[in-house]
């Protein structure tokens, strides 16, 4: 039997809201979904209504806990931090870490570049030596066909750094791929390169057959590429061995020794290595999304490179332990803007953007990642101190009261039965006297 949740809907997107909601009403059969989602509206109706145009069948709002996390001390200068995330611990943890390291010299930015990359995939059916030979006649007529969208951008130090023409091994002989390379100064540069390599493409086949002699030219499709190993930050915190306290039950030296350990099992050890980046990525998403900027292209970057060297995936980031000296480096790729986009459209990013000091591109890169190794030093020390469960329980235990409509002022009293007991749904229920009332 076919429910009414399987049936499909035909012009759902013609419908405007009211009547999209009216619609999710009849297929939850309440009538309770129209004002629970009102819930999460913007009273401020032109508010709502910018809101509603970032995306498309928007119905409401879905919200995710903005904070801050302080004293992140990049290159000397001390930076408060918007983050967004919804994850247990992790904004404690990065808090505690950029904090004992403003204390010990911050975080020290050892390289950074901001080279973004396009490409335009097309076949042709000529002579491939001669395209090869006239390359560079056909790149300078392509550069020149997109002055007029480039003289913005190169007035700002951006532009077109390089076009380069590219075989790939496995794919057909008539098939070529333009690499695009591009600064984009304080912008993302998503939609900047993707109109460059659209216009190239209008006037790629005339060119090649001006320049390659005849033969069909096919252009299968051109796109921005979101993998930016040119776009990177490399980054370290650094201190002698023993002022490394972080746990007053634990010796410096054997905190470093165990730290070193962590670090190389997930260099060595992918099964590791994926969850050692994913907390490395619970501190730079979480600033990149409080920035209005694309996570998800950032992620897909990270664990490229991760794999960069061969088919190992590895850890983004290392200890190292020389001359009573601790080392914990990192670098990843990152692409990221502060014009444009979301940036300065969503309130809150462009809040986020002021209370960094309206940065620019580099510097929120640096900031981005002077989180994410806040939380990556922060995971690999509690891993191998308390373990990684005391935090995420703590919280846990507060999620599970709250759930449980427990009032505020027993919570005190509940953290202290629990502080060394193991934490559960179930526990909980039992300590509180749960009769499976809401």
């Amino acid at each position: 039997m076919i429910t009414h949740s399987q049936q499909p809907v035909k012009g759902f997107s013609k419908l405007n809201r009211d009547e999209k909601i009216k619609w999710l009403s009849e297929l939850l059969s309440d009538n309770e979904t129209a004002s629970f989602l009102q819930n999460f509206r913007y009273s401020d109706a032109s508010l709502q209504k910018k809101f509603e145009s970032f995306s498309e069948n928007t119905m409401s709002n879905y919200h995710l806990p903005w904070g801050i996390v302080p004293n992140v001390m990049v290159d000397g200068t001390i930076f408060h931090v918007p983050v967004v995330i919804e994850e247990s611990s992790v904004v404690a943890a990065a808090s505690k870490a950029a904090s004992f390291w403003a204390n010990r010299g911050g975080f020290e930015t050892l390289f950074i570049s901001t080279l973004k990359k396009g490409q335009l995939h097309f076949l042709f059916s000529g002579d491939q030596e001669r395209l090869k030979m006239n390359w560079g006649l056909i790149a300078e007529a392509l550069k020149a066909s997109v002055s007029y969208l480039t003289d913005s951008m190169r007035k700002r130090g951006g532009g077109i750094t390089a076009l380069r023409l590219k075989k790939i091994k496995g794919l057909a002989s008539d098939y070529s791929q333009i690499d695009l390379e591009a600064k984009t100064a304080d912008s993302m540069g998503a939609n900047f390169i993707n109109s460059l390599l659209e216009e190239m493409s209008r006037v790629l086949p005339d060119l090649i057959n001006k320049h390659a002699g005849a033969g069909n030219v096919e252009i299968l499709m051109s796109i921005l590429s979101n993998y930016t190993p040119e776009s990177i930050v490399k980054m370290q915190i650094q201190a002698p061995i023993e002022t490394l306290t972080w746990d007053k039950n634990m010796d410096p030296f054997k905190f470093a020794e165990r730290m070193k350990w962590a670090s190389d099992i997930a260099w060595h050890d992918k099964g590791r290595a994926v969850t050692h980046n994913k907390g490395i990525y619970n501190g730079v998403d979480a600033v990149v999304l409080a920035t209005g900027n694309d996570f998800r292209a950032v992620e897909a970057a990270g664990h490229a490179f991760a794999s960069r060297k061969g088919s190992k995936y590895r850890s983004l980031s290392s200890v190292t332990l020389s001359n009573n000296m601790f080392t914990l480096e990192m670098e990843i790729p990152l692409s990221l803007g502060t014009v444009g986009g979301l940036t300065n459209l969503h309130p809150l990013a462009a809040k986020s953007l002021q209370i960094l000091g309206n940065p620019d591109a580099k510097t929120l890169m640096k900031l981005s990642t002077a989180v994410g190794l806040a939380n990556n030093f922060a995971a690999m020390a509690s891993l191998v101190t308390t373990g990684i469960q005391q935090g995420h329980m703590k919280m846990h235990l507060k999620n599970i009261l709250n759930s449980l409509n427990v009032p505020e002022s027993k919570h005190v009293d509940a953290e202290k039965y629990f502080s060394n007991k193991t934490v559960s749904v179930a526990a909980v229920k039992k300590y509180i006297g749960y009769t499976g009332k809401a």
